[in-house]
């Protein structure tokens, strides 16, 4: 398995060697041009489904671009648009030719407006609003359309900031009021100074973003916007990836990355300190603290450290990271005011919260086991370091040591990733067999097929997904669910992501570059298809065992995504079910007469439409006493609410055994799975898993039932 996917993605990278560009045939301020010729290049030759490059390509290119840019319909002008409006179906042709211009005009015109509007909104908090006055403003922002003049752009402006400050004024307001309930004699402000510093705060946060705008946002960074508003039209997920933004892509996916171990933030000139992860050179000496400012950064063999007041945050952060076993040395301001230089050695630091966990519980006398896989993660260049598949084989061992009789694997929120752990994990749980089918561009079929006959867990299973479980997920879901070897509970539906990317670093396709790291594109180049033949694309994988949650009337899941694959089908691969390990329709009749009583469900189906209707709303009022109204009643219906969370199991989630050790040496750890094992207690999806798990064991232990189990596992 592992050697049919990795050559298969050595042949794709061969392919594209082989057709290498060479980026002296541009002029040294060309970078823009070699970009847009690599992702023409390669969306044409390798996309699964390649968009024909004409008028209607043209209209969703210029359409999502000026959206991108300005949503709220708040910078452009409808003149601008007119000048714009000339490239609506010219950009295919400029993509021929490799020509910027619409993108040129659009990001000068842009940068201008902006600058205008950054006068606009100090010009219109400079005066008080007036909260008595009955009007409104359209929060929908797909209703509005670009303005005509200056005047009428203030107007907009005025209507939005005033909507922002209302919300500032009110929380201020409220909190006023119960210092009030608590302390009569409390100082109290005036309405004009609520409203004063409601104006101030808006106008903190909007010299903050615009400090971003202009201070750490280049040119670049938006012909970056311009590449992805090009590349997905053709699917929701092929995307170009800026070199930075690729190494954040890796480090999000292994989970892994060297560094000092702390994350930083930038507001105003500052970088600062916002977190120390667990485990890393910060957290073992304890030599940084949350609050404090890093001002300059020295390396090893050089005099001179770089001052970094002010420096856009991803050029401060390259700085500051480094490869393990070397040092740096941060020149840093205290949370107190103290200067000091603090030597930091780098190191390898691992992402707790990438991985999965695990947790034991006893219900009515049985032990269980539940895994919580928040992603498929997998190191793209050394598979065989830690990755999804041999952390969930290491947990169901440790568990199966405990004497666990039933295991819940928690999908839910997980977005997916390596196609190649997900086969290998489906390959813990059945004898051997096809997990999934991919087809590419050519027609071709591919069936990936567990082909190790060891079954780690043959015991009962559950799979948790709920509207955000997407792509290997809804892969693992629906091999476990054709081969009826799981349970899956959760929303009506998975995500529906049905389709499979592949990451081109362009830096392999470009010799004798002098143009330093290009990036790469992660683009579609297959689809995937259940092992009994559907899809899963736009449909998801049904559960069967629905239960409602909050999203269930949300527009979430790939057939709301702008530019989706189609639905279809293939023939069924050679499979064989797990005969006589559950009878499914009985399971699910008893979740259902359980659900059917169950309070708690009822009101999260009634809040889930609740929140479908506040989602639905269109306009908002500008007056403090009809906002007032709006928002008692809001909080009325949230608190009626609110009993939803007053659900508790009362069940005691325990950590494992070898995870006690390691508390010894991090208590971060172990406040992080005391809290996980807090919300399990009161999560009632965890709760009917474990009732389907103790329905599933009944039928497991069933003698009739062990004759064609003894079968499956000769």
């Amino acid at each position: 398995m592992k050697n049919k996917l990795t050559l298969a993605l050595l042949v794709l990278l061969t392919a594209f060697a082989s057709c290498s560009f060479r980026s002296n045939s541009f002029e040294n301020n060309d970078k823009d041009k070699l970009l847009l010729e690599l992702i023409s290049f390669v969306l044409e030759k390798w996309h699964f489904s390649p968009e024909t490059i004409d008028d209607q390509f043209s209209e969703k290119v210029y359409e999502d671009f000026i959206n991108d840019l300005d949503p709220l319909k708040r910078v452009f002008l409808e003149s601008d648009l007119k000048d714009f409006e000339v490239y609506r179906y010219q950009i295919d042709d400029e993509l021929k030719n490799l020509n910027l211009d619409f993108f040129n005009l659009v990001y000068d015109r842009y940068m201008k407006r902006l600058k205008e509007s950054q006068d606009l909104y100090k010009e219109v908090l400079s005066q008080p609003f007036d909260f008595s006055i009955e009007e409104s403003v359209i929060v929908d922002y797909d209703q509005i359309e670009a303005v005509s003049s200056k005047a009428e752009l203030k107007e907009r402006w005025r209507k939005q900031l005033k909507y922002s400050a209302l919300g500032n004024y009110f929380a201020k307001w409220e909190t006023q009021q119960e210092q009030l309930e608590e302390d009569s004699s409390a100082k109290v402000k005036t309405e004009a100074e609520l409203e004063q510093e409601s104006r101030d705060q808006l106008m903190t946060t909007l010299d903050d973003n615009y400090a971003f705008y202009f201070n750490d946002l280049e040119r670049k960074d938006w012909f970056v916007q311009y590449l992805n508003s090009i590349v997905e039209t053709y699917d929701p997920h092929t995307f170009y990836f800026a070199p930075e933004d690729k190494e954040k892509f890796d480090i999000d996916m292994s989970g892994k990355y060297e560094g000092i171990g702390a994350r930083l933030s930038k507001r105003r000139d500052q970088t600062k300190i916002v977190e120390i992860i667990s485990g890393g050179p910060v957290w073992r000496d304890k030599s940084l603290e949350v609050g404090d400012e890093i001002q300059k950064v020295g390396q090893e063999g050089e005099e001179e450290p770089v001052n970094i007041v002010g420096m856009r945050l991803d050029d401060a952060i390259k700085l500051i990271k480094g490869p393990k076993g070397t040092k740096v040395f941060l020149h840093v301001k205290r949370v107190d005011g103290k200067k000091e230089v603090v030597t930091i050695m780098r190191d390898a630091i691992e992402l707790e919260e990438t991985y999965a966990k695990s947790a034991k519980v006893e219900k009515d006398g049985v032990p269980y086991g539940i895994i919580h896989l928040p992603k498929f993660y997998v190191n793209f260049t050394d598979y065989d370091t830690r990755n999804a598949a041999t952390d969930i084989a290491k947990e169901i061992a440790e568990l199966k040591s405990e004497g666990v009789e039933g295991l819940v694997i928690d999908l839910r929120n997980n977005g997916g990733g390596s196609l190649q752990t997900v086969v290998d994990i489906a390959g813990l749980f059945i004898k051997e067999g096809p997990v999934v089918q991919v087809k590419n561009s050519d027609y071709e079929i591919d069936v990936f097929e567990d082909e190790d006959p060891t079954i780690q867990w043959d015991g009962p299973l559950v799979l948790l997904v709920n509207e955000l479980s997407a792509s290997a997920s809804e892969i693992l879901a629906a091999a476990l669910q054709d081969y009826e070897r799981a349970v899956v509970i959760g929303s009506e539906r998975t995500f529906g992501k049905g389709t499979v990317q592949n990451m081109i670093p362009f830096d392999r396709l470009v010799r004798n570059s002098d143009y330093g790291a290009l990036g790469a594109l992660k683009i579609t180049t297959q689809k995937y298809y259940r092992v009994n033949g559907g899809s899963t694309q736009l449909k998801g994988v049904n559960s069967d065992v629905v239960v409602p949650d909050r999203y269930s009337y949300m527009e979430i899941g790939e057939r709301e995504q702008d530019y989706p694959m189609p639905w279809d089908k293939i023939a069924s691969a050679d499979f064989e079910p797990w005969v006589g390990y559950m009878d499914l329709e009985k399971t699910i009749e008893r979740s259902q007469k359980r659900m059917k009583d169950n309070t708690y469900l009822k009101l999260i189906d009634e809040n889930a439409k609740w929140i479908k209707e506040q989602q639905d709303r269109s306009s908002s009022t500008l007056s403090f006493e009809s906002y007032k109204k709006m928002i008692e009643d809001a909080d009325q219906k949230a608190n009626y609410f609110e009993s939803i969370n007053d659900f508790d199991s009362h069940l005691t989630f325990e950590s494992l055994q070898y995870e006690d050790e390691l508390f010894v040496k991090d208590e971060t750890l172990r406040e992080k799975r005391n809290r996980w094992h807090e919300s399990l207690a009161k999560d009632i999806y965890v709760d009917e898993a474990l009732n389907v798990l103790k329905d599933l064991k009944f039928k497991f232990t069933n003698p009739k039932k062990m004759i064609g189990l003894s079968k499956q596992l000769d």
